[in-house]
């Protein structure tokens, strides 16, 4: 029997008017009494209680098969809460409950039984004596906890904390890495006394800790035909979600293969001017599999921070990476794919790359640097400013009752991310998977998968257990673009048949020359960067006067930096002010 399926409030005034998310977990360790001492039951589609434990659910997907699902009796309770598959290599079943599934195989297994489930997810189980949160094993949702007034609270929304506090400050140093980074590392986040539940990690009432199933173990396979049969499946996987089914849509390879493997796409959107060559590419790949294409303009709505955005940044990451945030309106689909983390996990990324000379200039190659130097690289890969930073301290004076002074903001990132890949040893002994690992622990685009999940039945397809799985055991040096081309290629044979604007040949070496000749000839077009140009879009809208009406020391930094400050600024506001 197949089961209903809700209409997501997408678009809910009432949701948006109380500035809180459309979904969410909430919890206590404590009593059902305890637990409304916080929260009405009325926030919420259902509230298990255990012995030590009492969790709230609103999602419209709960009991929808793959998403949401509770269960519990005398033992105790299992909630599953977002995208959550069995971990196999089968696509087309999946128990009737998996919450009652994964119950049943922790009161056989203990927290080994975390491994066997896949996808994008918090579990809270009671069994027993033992109650705890978990994430998923790369915490693709963050949980925040607090302990006010010496109960421990836990959410999804990190707004639903910040009134909760005693009092509202500023963690210096979250409030340092968010502004000149983009990014709050660790457990952190911008507001002291909240923190979040570790990578790979759990919450108890007493505790925090860390599990094991996110560890590298190199192996030697076919990397290429691995990688192809296990993104087949993780998209299978999800090929059945609710329609009409959308996919942002780029130009480049990641989320073409969602046109190759599923049947029933209804739209693709991508978010760029018409005539650009981006655009020109994905309207070319919407037509080869005879799907309707629309074409978002990269106008207001694509920078400006709005008080969702804001709120999906949940205090730790810089918020314009949700790009696609001011399209809701556009957006009339119940299920979106997307190639968030690809890059990241199946790629390599942010790896440090070798390189060749060229007319005086260190072009990059496929092959891996003998000697990566980690936090120098990665700062030039993330989104610090290394001139425009020292200007900070003196731009948002006053903004903040915080300290902001720094005698160089560079030595204060390169201490804050070597003591964080410090971190990452226990779960790999390569330098390039310390990288990797550093990154992953850290990512700084999953507010777009926040906002996504939120808003529609998300896909997030790079985080299969799966595809986990081949990134932990390829090595390195074959995480790169070349496999994922050849992978990609056997899913379809045509399908790079309109190829990247920026790579339009097979060698990356070529790419690379052709992208250097490009830059310094001058008869020769530049490759367009893959989207609009920020400061740009900030200048043609006059944000400066909407945002920063009166700072104008502020409006001299970049317009990234910008947004940065104002987002930060927006959670000293009352996040549940109407």
């Amino acid at each position: 029997m197949t089961a209903m399926t809700p209409t997501l409030k997408t678009h809910d005034e009432s949701v948006v008017s109380n500035r809180r998310m459309n979904k969410e977990l909430f919890g206590v360790f404590g009593t059902r009494s305890e637990f409304e001492c916080h929260r009405s039951a009325d926030d919420f589609d259902e509230i298990l209680t255990g012995e030590s434990i009492t969790v709230g659910v609103r999602d419209p997907g709960l009991g929808v098969p793959s998403r949401s699902a509770s269960y519990s009796d005398s033992r105790g309770l299992c909630l599953l809460w977002g995208e959550i598959y069995p971990h196999t290599q089968e696509t087309t079943s999946s128990p009737d409950n998996i919450a009652r599934w994964l119950f049943d195989r922790y009161a056989e297994h203990g927290r080994d039984a975390l491994s066997d489930i896949n996808g994008s997810y918090l579990a809270v189980i009671e069994h027993g004596e033992d109650a705890f949160v978990s994430t998923d094993p790369i915490r693709s949702w963050e949980c925040f906890y607090t302990d006010a007034g010496g109960q421990r609270l836990f959410t999804t929304d990190f707004s639903l904390l910040a009134d909760r506090v005693d009092t509202f400050d500023y963690c210096r140093s979250s409030l340092l890495e968010y502004i000149h980074l983009g990014t709050v590392l660790g457990e952190r986040t911008l507001i002291a006394g909240i923190d979040r539940i570790p990578f790979d990690g759990y919450l108890t009432a007493d505790s925090v800790g860390s599990l094991s199933r996110f560890v590298y173990n190199p192996q030697p396979f076919d990397y290429v035909e691995e990688l192809t049969e296990r993104l087949i499946r993780a998209v299978d996987r999800r090929s059945t979600l609710p329609g009409p089914k959308g996919v942002l849509l780029s130009g480049g390879h990641d989320s073409r293969i969602f046109l190759a493997e599923i049947p029933d796409i209804d739209q693709c959107y991508t978010i760029g001017n018409s005539n650009s060559r981006e655009v020109t590419v994905a309207r070319k790949l919407a037509a080869q599999y005879d799907i309707p294409h629309t074409v978002l303009k990269p106008d207001k709505r694509y920078l400006m921070p709005t008080d969702g955005k804001s709120r999906y940044s949940q205090g730790i990451k810089e918020a314009l990476h949700i790009h696609q945030a001011g399209f809701d309106d556009a957006v009339e689909m119940q299920t979106v794919y997307h190639g968030t983390l690809f890059d990241t996990l199946l790629k390599g990324y942010f790896l440090e790359r070798d390189g060749f000379e060229l007319f005086g200039t260190k072009l990059p190659s496929s092959e891996l640097a003998p000697n990566p130097d980690p936090i120098k690289s990665l700062l030039n890969t993330l989104g610090f400013f290394p001139d425009e930073s020292q200007a900070v301290e003196e731009a948002v004076s006053g903004l903040f009752d915080v300290d902001l002074s720094l005698d160089s903001p560079y030595e204060f990132l390169f201490d804050q991310l070597h003591a964080e890949l410090s971190t990452c040893w226990e779960r790999t002994d390569s330098v390039h998977n310390a990288m990797d690992l550093l990154i992953i622990k850290n990512q700084p685009v999953l507010p777009t998968h926040a906002h996504l999940a939120d808003n529609y039945f998300e896909a997030f397809v790079a985080v299969d257990s799966e595809l986990l799985e081949w990134h932990l055991m390829t090595p390195p040096k074959y995480r790169r673009y070349e496999t994922f081309r050849k992978a990609v290629e056997r899913i379809d044979e045509d399908i790079l048949k309109h190829r990247p604007q920026s790579q339009p040949l097979s060698s990356v070496r070529l790419n690379q020359i052709q992208r250097f000749l490009r830059r310094k000839l001058p008869f020769l077009d530049s490759f367009e960067p893959a989207w609009p140009d920020r400061d740009d879009v900030y200048k043609q809208y006059k944000m400066d006067e909407e945002l920063f009406p009166e700072e104008y020391a502020v409006r001299q930094l970049p317009a990234r930096l910008k947004l940065r400050v104002y987002d930060a600024r927006w959670w000293r506001d009352d996040p549940q002010a109407d």
